[in-house]
């Protein structure tokens, strides 16, 4: 397998845009033509979830470069929902899509081993090596430390993996301790350069690292600063969509070459259609392309 970056930067360039689609399926959005089919239990939810995504990835696989599942709305579905988000993280693979597990880990030894492991190449198990999510990328959490990362990079780094790294979320209380000012700057930019130094440990040939950052897109200052800080990072970009960032908010995510970041519509792509409606598959694919183009137009400023 190429270098983690070397494929999202081809997978980039193939689609022409940076959209990443972000799978948070919820059962009151639900198409009701799904939910008519399944009873009102965690299997039968889990069923629904299974069957929206799986026909949300073929509408947006021909459109984006990269989905981006949230593993608390499968997990929320128990044993069931997990056994979803294993095949939906399947098809969006056969299907030739980059995908980022979302689940925001953040632990220390063992544990952020275990976490690692079972996000990325397997688990091992005497001498076999045993799949679980075998996703491209997983988000993390940084509070704790080099150590609590360490884990992650070598578990990735066995198989081309990559990281992002939670550095100045979009979401209203991020400032609380993510702009505290230490040492003359905001916390979020001494994180940003920690993930700068911790991608340029494992560059590829496309001159862009694996470790990532998570930078919002809801405060366009800051995202411009922190890409002129970190060069050779990849942001993935929440806040963009439903959340109320635009594409003119992300424009300075990416860099010269267009490349450098790949930004995340979720309710914005899979959900913009009410329940009742019959065309709701015609109204994902509008949106999908609607937003790649938005984004395309943008990232070659």
């Amino acid at each position: 397998m190429a270098h983690f970056a070397d494929r999202l930067a081809e997978a980039v360039h193939r689609c022409g845009n940076p959209l990443c689609v972000g799978l948070d399926p919820r059962w009151e959005s639900l198409p009701a033509e799904i939910r008519s089919k399944f009873g009102p239990t965690l299997g039968g939810v889990a069923q629904a979830y299974e069957e929206f995504c799986l026909r949300v990835l073929d509408i947006v696989a021909p459109i984006a470069s990269v989905v981006k599942p949230q593993s608390a709305f499968f997990e929320s579905c128990g044993m069931a929902g997990m056994m979803t988000l294993t095949r939906v993280l399947s098809k969006a693979r056969r299907l030739g899509l980059i995908t980022i597990l979302d689940a925001k880990r953040g632990d220390i030894a063992s544990t952020a081993t275990a976490y690692a492991d079972a996000a990325f190449d397997g688990t091992k198990i005497g001498d076999n090596v045993l799949p679980v999510w075998n996703a491209d990328a997983l988000t993390v959490n940084p509070y704790l430390g080099r150590d609590a990362i360490e884990p992650f990079l070598l578990s990735a780094r066995k198989s081309n993996r990559g990281l992002f790294v939670l550095v100045r979320t979009s979401n209203p209380g991020a400032g609380l301790f993510q702009d505290l000012v230490c040492d003359g700057k905001p916390l979020h930019q001494h994180v940003g350069a920690a993930v700068a130094w911790w991608t340029r440990e494992n560059v590829g040939v496309c001159g862009y690292g694996d470790v990532g950052a998570v930078v919002g897109a809801t405060n366009a200052a800051e995202l411009g600063r922190l890409r002129t800080l970190l060069p050779d990072v990849w942001f993935l970009v929440p806040g963009y969509g439903a959340q109320g960032g635009k594409a003119e908010d992300v424009a300075g995510a990416f860099n010269a070459d267009g490349l450098g970041a790949i930004v995340n519509s979720s309710r914005g792509v899979t959900f913009p259609f009410q329940p009742d409606d019959e065309d709701w598959e015609d109204a994902i694919e509008k949106a999908a392309k609607s937003a790649a183009g938005e984004l395309a137009a943008v990232m070659m400023r």
